[in-house]
């Protein structure tokens, strides 16, 4: 079959499993004729995507988060604000014909939507009958048996008034999960393994005397860095995407930022002692099969949902900042990881051949 995958391109998580999903297809003989991905001017795809994903990359503008003034969490107003803009409208609707005409001019078998809005709204407006299957963990937040997106205020009905729009023209929704759960089939929500990457799957994991970062939001940046320097003897190394950083920045301490580096990001996710991360839902699975306690420090609602489902999945800790002190005395008492979560993740591959290759 012809897979035509279209990708939000706003951090690395779908981006990632647009890979592992495209190299489980290609094994069994199946072709991504194309790949479009939707993203905000200021980001830009990170070079082990453009090179792994062995396709020429169609971009185009989508719909984006606006952090607070310190850089640290999503505003919700400044957020509606920068989308709703004419400007911002107008480039929105010169995306939708861009993704229609690739749409006709690859002629897909199937659309594969990584939680893409624009895509989805396309396909309404155009009245595109491609079958087209949506694969995200945002999905479960209107599963009827999901809990941790209750009670969560306007910004969770916001979120699940998204998702049911990203949903819109999809024949089928895949919801990546932490653990099975059983089919919600009056929304057409399948509930379905992380799509983690063989490189991820794979390595010995190792105890090393470093914490591994990664830090979407720069503006944890110096705090990080003022904690580091009043305690040299721990190590830590953290990955962002700062666009003056250096490749690797040796700062305050023992504190080394690394340029977004794919394979050398895992290859320490492997050997770290714990994991400090923003909840993201691909990096913190990673972190999951690879045994490693987490400290969780979501940036917004989204991310705040994430992480208490993680942190009841037996991951770790939560917590509003990067509060080291705190995250070395939960790695004092490390718990032990779940067994269950790596034979559910290993059976990925079935469960997507299945379901995304019938005619």
């Amino acid at each position: 079959m012809r897979y035509l995958f279209v990708i939000q391109g706003e951090g690395r998580g779908h981006l990632t499993q647009a890979l592992s999903l495209a190299s489980m297809l290609r094994r069994h003989g199946h072709e991504i004729v194309g790949v479009l991905v939707g993203r905000s001017p200021e980001r830009r795809l990170p070079e082990f995507f453009v090179r792994k994903i062995g396709l020429p990359i169609t971009e185009f503008e989508a719909p984006q988060f606006a952090f607070d003034r310190s850089n640290r969490s999503v505003s919700l107003l400044r957020t509606l604000l920068c989308n709703l803009s004419p400007r911002r409208a107008r480039a929105f609707d010169r995306s939708m014909h861009l993704i229609r005409d690739r749409i006709r001019e690859l002629r897909p078998d199937r659309i594969v939507n990584f939680y893409e809005l624009l895509t989805s709204l396309t396909v309404r407006r155009f009245g595109i009958h491609i079958p087209m299957t949506g694969i995200a963990h945002q999905f479960l937040l209107n599963h009827s048996r999901y809990p941790f997106a209750r009670h969560t205020g306007i910004q969770g009905r916001l979120l699940r008034l998204h998702a049911r729009l990203t949903a819109c023209g999809c024949s089928e929704l895949l919801a990546l999960s932490f653990r099975p759960d059983e089919a919600d089939t009056r929304h057409h929500i399948r509930v379905v393994p992380p799509l983690l990457r063989r490189e991820a799957l794979s390595g010995v994991s190792s105890n090393g005397d470093f914490i591994l970062g990664y830090m979407v939001n720069n503006g944890f940046a110096r705090d990080l860095r003022s904690w580091c320097g009043n305690h040299p003897q721990c190590s830590v190394h953290v990955f962002w995407d700062h666009p003056l950083s250096p490749e690797t920045w040796y700062a305050e301490g023992r504190l080394v930022l690394h340029r977004l580096d794919d394979r050398l990001f895992l290859d320490m996710m492997r050997s770290c002692r714990g994991y400090v991360t923003t909840a993201g839902f691909e990096s913190v699975c990673e972190a999951m099969y690879h045994g490693k306690p987490m400290m969780l420090i979501p940036a917004h609602i989204e991310q705040r949902i994430n992480a208490a489902d993680a942190a009841a999945s037996g991951a770790g800790i939560t917590a509003d900042r990067f509060d080291l002190d705190r995250f070395n005395a939960f790695l004092a008492c490390r718990p032990q990881p779940d067994p269950g979560f790596r034979r559910w993740v290993d059976s990925a591959e079935g469960h997507f051949l299945q379901l995304l290759t019938r005619s």
